[in-house]
């Protein structure tokens, strides 16, 4: 339970008792249970968008309530790295410069067009499920099988810092990382059926070899913002595998 109520003060903004001990090992130790605050963090943010899909019978209200709530549980962190991500990997001459521009607060027009296009498509992939019936499905799926995905990162790159998120979160052992992931396929499992699973999982897999080599290229490690960077990309990659055998 300590694991969990860490996790979910560092993956989330929900109000919550005193949490001590972050030291790495600590952080690093409880990837495993990722996957459940993802969960538990998605099945909130359906609370209003399904009650307002049900007063006005639109799901495109549906996905971006949904989206909007996730990210005010949040408090936009994954979003905010891959913005980061962006700004510095497109608009840095050499890794010292591009680490600067990822810490720079400022937001540059790489980091805008890549908040509209990965937004755009959370809504468009949430749209298209619900014409199925899976909008919820796929939702929790996103979130749960995405932040299995982070913590393969911390494991394969090692920190491009000395500090910060990336290098204070520490580098978790492949236990930990597999058990996450397992937990994550099982639930997807669970929730949408084996064919699911199977790409679902896929998915994720290629968004982390993407992020990763991307990340390697570009500034020879990960940072926090590389992690979050990698959740809202395989959010993308599973939602689209999701629709696409679904």
């Amino acid at each position: 339970m300590s694991d969990f109520w860490r996790a979910m003060a560092l993956l989330s903004r929900v109000p919550l008792p005193p949490v001590g001990d972050f030291r790495p090992a600590m952080v690093a130790r409880s990837v495993w249970c990722w996957p459940l605050v993802g969960l538990v963090l998605a099945g909130l943010a359906l609370l209003p968008a399904m009650l307002v899909e049900t007063l006005s019978g639109s799901v495109v209200v549906f996905a971006i309530l949904a989206v909007a709530a996730m990210v005010l549980l949040t408090g936009s962190m994954h979003e905010d790295g891959i913005a980061d991500c962006a700004d510095g990997f497109g608009g840095g001459l050499d890794r010292a410069r591009k680490l600067e521009i990822m810490r720079d607060s400022t937001v540059g027009t790489y980091a805008v067009v890549a908040l509209i296009l990965c937004i755009a498509l959370r809504l468009a992939v949430l749209v298209a499920a619900a014409e199925i019936g899976q909008a919820a499905i796929l939702f929790l799926v996103m979130a749960v099988m995405s932040r299995s995905a982070m913590p393969f990162l911390m494991r394969v790159l090692p920190p491009a810092r000395d500090n910060g998120l990336g290098k204070g979160a520490g580098r978790p052992d492949w236990l930990p990382v597999l058990v996450g992931f397992a937990m994550a396929g099982a639930i997807t499992l669970f929730l949408a059926g084996f064919a699911a699973m199977l790409a679902v999982v896929a998915a994720t897999a290629l968004a982390v070899l993407t992020v990763r080599t991307v990340a390697n290229w570009q500034i020879g490690g990960q940072t926090g913002d590389v992690l979050g960077a990698t959740q809202i990309c395989a959010e993308l990659f599973v939602g689209v595998a999701f629709v696409a055998v679904l």
